[in-house]
């Protein structure tokens, strides 16, 4: 499928992270969890920095001067609160240069099977022209990603979208791209199929609770 990435396409240690994800016997280990998704983090932006453009350097070292290469642009790093903050943190290990933005969002449940999404804060640096990386944990139906994302947008226009995602489902994927054809996804892993709920079967539960604890309903 155009722009997508699947990362488990072939086997890596990634498996072993997304399995440990996934495993309700290691799920109880925040510490552990929170670190599996800043490596899937790590691992996605080494991928996307291969995608980037580059621009010819010198670098003088003690013994004489070395040709080299480096992004032409920093990116800018963003996520949407809470769940998505390791993930970020994994990118932002890598583009340690980047700028940050950052969007709160969550699923407002009108019913057991209804909900709409709400955004409640909102801070970004300038993105027009520079390559842009979002980073949302969980892909389920992609409707809080696509509200994020068009908030972000209204700001200008980047060079290039990436989103940064641990499990995505079909239908979330689907959704995302009829949305933003042109964004790249990068994602772990890819399940079929979502729950009455909208949560992704398997899946792995939610992401913000297993990494911060569980949150008072509002």
């Amino acid at each position: 499928m155009k722009n997508l990435h699947n990362l488990s396409g072939e086997f890596s240690l990634l498996h072993e992270y997304v399995n440990e994800l996934r495993n309700v016997d290691f799920q109880s280990n925040r510490l552990n969890f929170r670190r599996n998704l800043e490596r899937i983090g790590e691992i996605a932006a080494l991928e996307i920095s291969k995608t980037l453009p580059t621009e010819a350097v010198e670098i003088k070292t003690p013994l004489g001067v070395k040709a080299a290469k480096q992004l032409a642009q920093q990116p800018v790093v963003m996520t949407i609160l809470r769940a998505g903050i390791p993930l970020f943190q994994g990118v932002l290990n890598y583009f340690d240069k980047a700028d940050s933005g950052f969007v709160g969002a969550y699923r407002h449940h009108t019913d057991a099977t209804e909900f709409t999404i709400k955004q409640n804060y909102f801070t970004s640096p300038n993105i027009a022209g520079r390559p842009l990386i979002v980073t949302d944990p969980m892909l389920a139906t992609g409707a809080s990603l696509v509200s994020a994302l068009e908030e972000m947008m209204a700001l200008g226009t980047p060079s290039v979208v990436h989103v940064v995602c641990a499990i995505a489902a079909q239908q979330g994927i689907d959704f995302f791209q009829q949305h933003f054809p042109d964004a790249v996804l990068w994602c772990a892993d890819i399940d079929s199929s979502l729950n009455e709920k909208g949560y992704i079967i398997p899946g792995l539960g939610d992401a913000g609770d297993l990494s911060f604890g569980a949150k008072l309903q509002s």
